[in-house]
């Protein structure tokens, strides 16, 4: 599972210690209470107290007296000892001043308490004794907090090696998650109460004589059995002949006698949900709303109530605790200790995997003690036949115990075969002991593990065959040999090691299990000890059994029932209310945790993970090199290409025929080169045409060789150059920016993670070229070189990172290329490859003309999912389906015209389907034949038994008959549809994907039932059967006929009167087993200990031992269970959510790359806001907006849903007068909400209304309210009141929507609904195929116990609710031996099936076994892991999160600023605003990070071709920008990601220098034309000068004036000032962003320490006194001069770009908005 990131942080914190503070003052003046043995001694008190509290009960004191004295001395002994204690740390601590005093010590406060129970408990012993206070009086409940001192023992071990501040954080996050799901699960029960109230109401009507009169209702008044019936004519059950149906109620029966579920209020009816939830009863729910309602009602209800709570809710707690302990195991590593390998150092030999793939045993420890053994008998000891022997001999032991069988009464023989067989090897065994210890010592011996357990099987099992102890507990050391055999298979003992290896986890996982029980058995021992009529809690091991029972969910109704029955009316809620929390504790937390410790073990190290990814990369390269073994076949026949004959030349030459494809490797050849050459791209490029190392030399010529012989060398060749000049000019400028530390002088501000992250690529593409940066490493200090150093191993560890991406790639295009190289030759060499039936050719128009038709499909996404040739048969066989639902055995197909009909559509439609697929792709020796996967193989399978069928369709079909198997087959239809739809494919991918894991633990689950099934037979064989009158003892006296009492009703608690018999009838004495299992044989222990394993029968199983073997033999099936339950049930649970993630990939992800995933998935989810802004003005909208978006004006409206949900609490009926009253305040609640309605679309105005999805659900409501209220005044019937209950119901689902929690579990829960969608069919379709099946051989079946007119296979209807039923473990078993049924129980016909009410036994086991463990162990479970992976995706806490909720709320509520139209989408030039407007971890600083914010505007640029722009492409290119791609993204993605951002930074360093020498250029051709007028002002001048004047002309300049020397004073400190201006620059896409202000003309600029150059001025006056210019910040002479010569000019200009560049090589560059690309 995933890590938190966090958790791997080290942080320098104190150690937490949540224990108690034993270690006093060493100046305390009472010693002893410091010494460790007064420590141990009370912890071991506590354990006693705890012993002594279970004893101390009346029946235990009745049926064993002296134990209610020594109770009394235990306890006297006891208070005496903490007392002492408290009275010691009293006057040491203090009792109240001081900072460590007793009363402000959470555990001395709490061993306080203890003393004080204590001292309560003896003193109410003492009047018990005295006989003052009655033994069965209520007062023994003050004992109940006594086994909470258990906590004492355990303490001590609350001491963790882990920060305090971390500790605490995970268990307030985890009781926080805890606590949330509890109220989703809350809300749950409380909307599916208010459905049960308002659907259902009262199950009180039922079946009763004609003659039962009110108040005199008695078990002989009633139907048997009892049954519910419906008060309307036209639904639910009528009552037969002679008996009415009648309401218990009005008869006079009270709430007690009548049971207490149903849905009579809300109270009642969550309490029912509950119940129906456990999955436990609820199937017996529905049968009475079956009877009592609509059936449609009743299938709705509890369907969608199993589907959503019991699978989909319910299992959201095993994603909390598994996301919680994911957390936990990282912190408690260190305690619980590191993985380490499988082998032991003292295991001397092991199974390895040869090269050949064989097995064989190689020595592992050599170097152990040696003994005293000669070398022959050491190196036999050591040889691989000696452990292969042993092997061998554990295994035959095995065999023989299991062949082990019940005799029978007359077999007497003492030493059978099987004793005399053990006693041999046992000897066999003993000697293999002594031998070993012969051989190493028995130091060496005993320093293994193995070795250890083999010595005590050796002492058990001689004490075994001791007579006396023979057929005795020890015979578990026999049984236990099998577990030696897991030596055999190294995989299955890793797997082994992986689950139970590190067994200090699941060990204290354990013994926090079965410390649970022993105190809640105690506390519920002296909390119902004293009830009478109630015997399930008078002693401790009867409650222990109770508190189990309860732990397992078996039968766990039946506990609380009766002791709500015996508690009575007034305490029966709180009694319920005890049980269901513990109940919830009990399968919700505390089961969810053996999951979480399993998938634990089942995880692999981070540091594995990425070489595993690696691993797996490779083996997929090796896997897509191989053709399939079906093409592979053509290779071993002789080659016989197809030849060209070249005709068209002189008759003069013999041509010969050339190979086609010697002729195209000359034509391809240049056009290879060409595109080979152009691929390669410096340190961006992931793979290369020349695998080879060449040197920097070599590869120069290598590619000078190729330019020249290329068409296209010289364009190839200034590609080559140009790239590699810009990479260098890049990686000078990344390099010099890191070096100048031009940061420094910025201002302290924390960077964001856009920030962060850009920066760590530019530090990492440094590294990658760290030789140009090793010349100025001269002269640094100490702490820079070890900087550097670290620098230089972060570069080679990224180098050797980036060579095994590059050469897996690399790996991956040669075997894509070497496979279509090798088809391409199969298909030249062999003229017979990829021709369908070897007769069509490869270019037929035939064949041509199949593929048009097979691979048609639409365009669009739903319907382009498959082709219009799949579309058609998956209608065709939904079709054929509904057909087969109306068969039945009174309705054959045989015998049923209109059901052939759609037999033969369905068999000719396949035919073509078929034909046209085998002409297009071939049968099977074409790349892409019908059968080249088990898809195909089970489409052919499925034809030919529906075609057999159709032409043979038998007319009379016996029983166990071929026929009938035919018939059976045919039932495999609907698994059709897994082969036409794809994401059906996948689901059976995923499903058989992990099937070695699964048939591991199978395999350890058979070993787990085989040494029980053992045992069981040695000690119960023959011990079960009994005579069925319990007043019979004796087999000799089991004869004759007794009546027998029936049982009428399960819910009703109606007590016989005097002189009432129960109904009955006379039935004949038998001796027998149970009817449903025995333990006579192995086969039938191990069916028995399978149906115990699904924790279904157990408790018959366990009262059945109990009561004809023994009580002690009760301990045998609750270990058992416990083992089974605990382990071997949580071990499906985690092996396949741990199949699941390696199927999708999530398995091998670092935790990184998890997160990363799950930041996918949640931003394509996310969804822009849809709330308008806040009206500008502070007007009447303004107010109604300020109003509306309160948080305390939304909570007042999410009461007021509650409140008006609370009216529901009572069935709304017609006929009830509290009906009115209720409707009425339902009326009030209406027109509030359209109250609320009406202020939001004032604030909002109706277009901003709409916009928000909520908004329109709750104004669909609102609306609906307004028509109900409509209605009801104008009509005010039962349909009105109806409506009013369903709008109630409908606003009571906007409460999500209003709460943060409910709304991101909600959304798991609908998310994992989509996700699950075709595991869900997938389901439905393997249901369908076994009720198809069930009706074939089950459809006559006689009715039985739980074979009755609700649960049958008469139709594929009936079947589907029966195997609904199964699926959710609803006495499964007892439904299978129903159908188990055989002569003489029935009445068989040899003729036809249909005509016998007999069963299948061997039938029955398969298909009910093979169903309820694909369906509940498999398919169920995956639904499981889809929720645990969706709970990760929602409800991750801000500190796992790469962007948290926050961020995301705010990039929603930017993008609502910047979208002002609500269209989802934006132009591309407004990127750029919002990402100015961002802020927090997503703000892009343009002080610091111009590039960045460049890249990105481009990137939305590049990627939309500057059209618009989604909010999901914003919020993916942030995501990107936000995380470290080369530890979060997955090896085909980085890849693609870090091409797409050289490209990028290729692209924007290109166009800054094109715009920059651009620039340049209209600089220097602005100042030749204004040097050019200059010139001409000049010469005009001289030539007016000349007439006036005989010297020689001269210029004169004036004094510039006062403004011009305010400017020229401004541009001399131009450079200070505008490094504090914030400019906000233009993206790539706004094109008026580099037009210059004519303001700015000629200025020098500076920013940041970088010179900009002057862009060119107006043009100036012709007059020379008003010359002027500006270069550099000064106004000189010697400048005019210059510009008077346009050669030296355009020399300067050239001079100032070459210092403008080298000023970019060495300072940061940070442009203002005028420097941005113009693209």
């Amino acid at each position: 599972m995933l890590k938190r990131k966090q958790s791997s942080r080290v942080e320098a914190q104190p150690v937490t210690d949540f224990g108690p503070d034993e270690s006093l003052s060493d100046n305390a003046d009472i010693l002893w209470i410091n010494k460790p043995w007064v420590h141990s001694l009370l912890r071991i008190c506590a354990i006693i107290s705890v012993i002594s509290v279970c004893m101390n009960t009346p029946k235990t004191f009745e049926h064993y007296p002296p134990l209610q004295y020594v109770t009394f001395a235990l306890d006297t002994l006891l208070m005496f000892l903490y007392t002492a204690e408290m009275i010691a740390k009293m006057h040491i601590r203090g009792i109240v001043k001081g900072d460590s005093s007793y009363v402000k010590d959470r555990w001395c406060v709490f061993d306080g308490f203890m003393v004080f129970c204590l001292w309560v408990s003896l003193v109410l012993q003492v009047f018990e004794i005295a006989e003052i206070v009655d033994q069965m009086s209520p007062w023994g409940m003050l004992r109940i907090p006594r086994p909470l001192i258990m906590i004492r023992a355990f303490r001590i071990y609350f001491r963790f090696e882990l920060p305090r501040t971390r500790i605490t954080n995970i268990l307030k996050r985890s009781g926080e998650q805890i606590w949330s799901v509890s109220i989703f699960l809350l809300f749950f029960l409380l909307l599916y109460g208010i459905l049960g109230v308002q659907m259902f109401g009262t199950f009180t009507y039922h079946c009763v004589t004609d003659d039962t009169q009110p108040g005199n209702v008695t078990w002989n008044n009633l139907a048997i059995p009892d049954t519910h019936c419906s008060r309307e004519l036209e639904e639910g059950y009528q009552c037969p002949p002679g008996f009415k149906c009648m309401d218990l109620e009005d008869l006079g029966l009270s709430r007690q006698e009548l049971g207490y579920s149903g849905f009579n209020e809300i109270g009642t009816s969550i309490f029912t949900v509950y119940e129906a939830a456990s999955q436990e009863g609820w199937v017996f729910l529905m049968y009475r709303a079956i009877d009592s309602f609509p059936r449609w009602r009743s299938y709705f209800y509890f369907i969608t109530l199993i589907f959503f709570l019991a699978w989909l809710v319910k299992n959201v707690f095993i994603a909390v605790i598994i996301e919680t302990f994911a957390e936990i195991r990282v912190q408690f590593q260190q305690m619980w200790g590191s993985r380490s390998s499988t082998t032991s150092t003292a295991t001397t030999q092991m199974f390895h995997e040869d090269a050949a793939g064989g097995w064989q045993l190689v020595a592992v420890d050599v170097n152990k003690p040696q003994g005293r053994a000669p070398a022959c008998l050491q190196k036999m000891m050591r040889s691989s036949v000696f452990h292969m022997f042993i092997l061998s001999m554990v295994a035959v032991d095995v065999i023989v115990a299991a062949s082990n069988y019940y005799k029978g009464e007359n077999f007497k023989r003492q030493y059978d075969e099987f004793y005399l067989a053990e006693v041999a090897f046992t000897v066999l065994f003993d000697l293999e002991a002594l031998l070993k210890i012969w051989c190493l010592g028995f130091t060496g011996y005993i320093s293994s593990s193995l070795h250890k357990f083999e010595l005590l099987l050796v002492v058990g099992t001689t004490l075994h065959i001791y007579p006396d102890l023979y057929h005795s507990q020890f015979t578990y050391f026999q049984v236990l040999r099998v577990v030696r055999l897991i030596k055999i298979s190294p995989a299955l003992e890793d797997f082994v090691y992986k689950i139970f290896g590190p067994g200090k986890k699941l060990g204290s996982l354990v013994v926090f299990t079965a410390s649970l029980l022993i105190v809640m058995s105690a506390i519920s021992l002296q909390m119902f000890c004293f009830v009478e009529e109630l015997d399930r809690f008078t002693t401790f091991p009867r409650a222990f059994m109770s508190m189990f029972q309860i732990l397992t969910q078996e039968g766990w109704v039946d506990v609380m029932d009766q002791t709500l029955n015996a508690v009575g009316h007034m305490w029966a809620p709180v009694v319920a209310i005890y049980f269901i929390l513990y109940h919830l504790f009990a399968t919700l937390i505390l089961l969810s945790l053996f999951v979480a410790v399993i998938l634990d073990n089942l995880e692999l190290d981070e540091d594995l993970k990425k070489l595993k990814q690696l691993k797996q990369s490779e083996a997929n390269a090796d896997t897509k090199e191989k053709l399939p073994l079906r093409l592979r076949i053509f290779e071993k026949f002789p080659n016989r290409p197809q030849m060209v004959k070249i005709s068209k030349l002189p008759s003069d030459f013999t041509v010969p025929k050339i190979r086609e494809s010697f002729m195209k490797q000359f034509i391809d050849r240049q056009q290879q080169d060409t595109s080979c050459l152009l691929r390669r791209l410096p340190s961006a490029s992931s793979s290369s045409c020349d695998h080879s190392k060449r040197s920097a030399i070599e590869e120069n010529k290598y590619i000078d060789q190729k330019l020249r012989k290329s068409v296209f060398s010289i364009r190839a060749r200034n590609l080559l150059e140009k790239e590699t000049a810009i990479n260098k000019i890049l990686r000078a400028c990344t390099r010099q920016r890191m070096l100048s530390g031009s940061f420094e002088g910025q201002p302290a501000k924390e960077r964001s993670i856009l920030s962060v992250q850009h920066h760590i690529r530019q530090e990492r593409r440094s590294l990658r070229h760290g030789s140009n940066s090793q010349r100025i490493s001269r002269g640094k200090s100490l702490e820079t070189l070890t900087q550097d150093h670290s620098n230089t191993v972060r570069y080679r560890n990224a180098q050797r990172e980036d060579s095994e991406i590059k050469m897996i790639q690399e790996k991956k295009e040669q075997a894509e290329m070497k496979r279509k190289v090798q088809e391409e030759e199969l298909r030249e060499n062999h003229p017979y490859f990829d021709k369908p039936l070897f007769i069509v050719g490869r270019e037929h128009r035939f064949r041509n003309f199949c593929r048009v038709v097979v691979r048609a499909r639409f365009n669009a996404d739903l319907l382009g999912l498959v082709t219009y040739l799949d579309w058609v048969m998956i209608i065709v066989t939904i079709c054929s389906c509904i057909s087969m639902m109306f068969e039945s055995p009174f309705r054959r197909v045989m015998h049923a015209p209109t059901l052939q009909i759609a037999e033969y559509v369905f068999v000719i439609f396949m035919s073509i389907e078929l034909n046209l697929k085998i002409m297009a792709d071939g049968l099977f020796f074409t790349p892409t034949a019908v059968i080249r996967d088990f898809g195909g193989v089970m489409d052919i399978f499925i034809y030919l038994v529906s075609l057999i069928f159709l032409c043979w369709m038998p007319q009379n079909v016996p029983a166990k008959s071929g026929a009938q198997l035919l018939m059976v087959l045919r039932c495999l239809r609907p698994l059709r549809i897994f082969k036409l739809v794809p994401q059906m494919r996948k689901v059976v991918r995923e499903l058989f994907s992990g099937f070695k894991e699964i048939f591991l633990v199978s395999i350890l689950l058979l070993t787990l039932m085989l040494v029980f099934a053992s045992f069981g037979v040695q000690l119960f064989a023959g011990k079960l059967a009994k005579c069925n009158d319990p007043h019979i003892i004796s087999r000799e006296d089991c004869h004759g006929i007794f009546r027998i009492n029936v049982s009428v009703s399960k819910n009703l608690n109606l007590k016989l009167r005097p002189g009432e018999k129960k109904p009955g009838f006379w039935v004949p004495r038998v001796w027998a087993n149970p009817r449903n299992f025995n333990f006579d044989n192995v086969g039938n222990a191990m069916l028995a200990l399978f149906e115990v394993l699904s924790l279904k029968g157990w408790v018959e199983v366990r009262d059945v031992i109990i009561h004809r073997v023994g009580p002690i033999h009760g301990i045998y099936i609750h270990v058992f269970v416990f083992l089974g339950c605990m382990i071997g049930l949580t071990l499906f649970v985690g092996v396949v959510i741990a199949n699941f993630n390696e199927n999708k990939g999530t398995a091998l992800l670092t935790v990184d790359q998890r997160r990363w995933e799950d930041l996918k998935s949640r931003l394509k989810i996310a969804q822009p806001l849809h709330l308008p802004p806040r009206p500008d003005n502070d007007g009447f909208r303004a107010k109604m907006y300020d109003i509306t978006q309160h948080p305390f004006f939304k909570r007042t409206i999410a009461v007021l849903v509650l409140a008006q949900s609370v009216l529901l609490s009572v069935k709304w009926d017609a006929a009830d007068p509290v009906t009115v009253p209720l409707a009425t305040m339902s009326v009030v609640f209406t027109f509030i909400f359209v109250l609320e309605v009406t202020m939001k679309i004032i604030a909002m105005s109706p277009a901003g209304f709409w916009q928000s999805r909520r908004n329109r659900y709750d104004l669909l409501v609102t609306s609906l309210g307004v028509i109900w209220v409509i209605l009801h005044f104008a009509l005010l019937n039962a349909y009105t009141y109806m409506m009013g209950a369903c709008v109630i119901v409908f606003r009571f689902f906007s409460i999500c929507g209003k709460h943060v929690t409910l709304k991101m579990l909600l959304l798991t829960v609908v998310v994992s609904m989509y996700k699950s969608f075709f595991i869900i069919v997938g389901m439905f379709l393997l249901l369908l195929c076994y009720a198809f099946a069930g009706v074939v051989l089950f459809g006559t079946v006689k009715y039985g116990e739980n074979i009755n007119r609700h649960a049958n296979f008469s139709s594929a209807g009936k079947a589907i609710t029966v195997l609904f039923r199964i699926v959710t473990g609803e006495d499964w078993n007892k439904i299978m031996h129903d159908c188990m049924v055989q002569p003489p129980f029935c009445t068989p016909d040899n003729s036809t099936y249909w005509k016998t009410d007999c069963g299948n036994y061997a039938g029955a086991l398969m298909y009910f076994c093979s169903f309820y463990v694909i369906i509940a162990y498999i398919m169920l479970n995956l639904l499981v892991a889809i929720i645990v992976e969706n709970f990760s995706l929602f409800y991750s806490t801000e500190e796992d999160q790469l962007l948290s909720y926050n961020d995301l709320r705010h990039f929603q509520i930017i993008w609502n600023m910047v979208d002002d139209k609500r269209e989802g989408v934006i132009p591309t030039f407004r990127v750029k605003f919002l990402l100015r407007l961002l802020r927090g971890r997503l703000e892009v600083d343009l002080d610091k990070d111009k590039l960045l914010f460049k890249h990105m505007c481009y990137e939305m640029e590049r990627l939309h071709n500057g059209g618009d722009v989604t909010f999901h492409d914003v919020l993916s290119m942030l995501s990107y920008r936000s995380v470290d791609i080369r530890k979060s993204l997955q090896l085909e993605e980085l890849l693609a990601r870090e091409q797409l951002e050289y490209t990028i930074e290729e692209e924007v360093a290109k166009q800054t220098i094109r715009m920059w020498l651009k620039k340049c250029l209209k600089r220097i051709r602005a100042k030749q034309q204004q040097s050019c007028s200059i010139i001409h002002s000049l010469r005009e001048s001289q030539q007016q000068e000349l007439s006036r004047f005989l010297n020689p002309p001269s210029i004169e300049t004036t004094q510039p004036s006062e403004d011009m020397n305010a400017i020229n004073q401004d541009n001399s400190t131009q450079p200070e000032t505008s490094s504090q201006q914030q400019l906000l620059s233009p993206t790539l896409s706004d094109r008026g962003g580099y037009r210059q202000d004519s303001g700015d003309a000629g200025k020098p600029q500076r920013k940041f320490g970088q010179w900009r150059l002057p862009s060119a001025p107006k043009p100036i006056s012709h007059s020379v006194s008003s010359v002027n210019l500006r270069f550099g910040g000064r106004s000189t002479m010697k400048s005019v001069a210059c510009k008077m010569n346009p050669m030296s000019d355009a020399a300067s200009c050239g001079s100032e770009v070459k210092k403008w560049w080298t000023r970019q090589l060495t300072v940061e560059s940070d442009e203002s908005g005028e420097d941005l690309l113009d693209i």
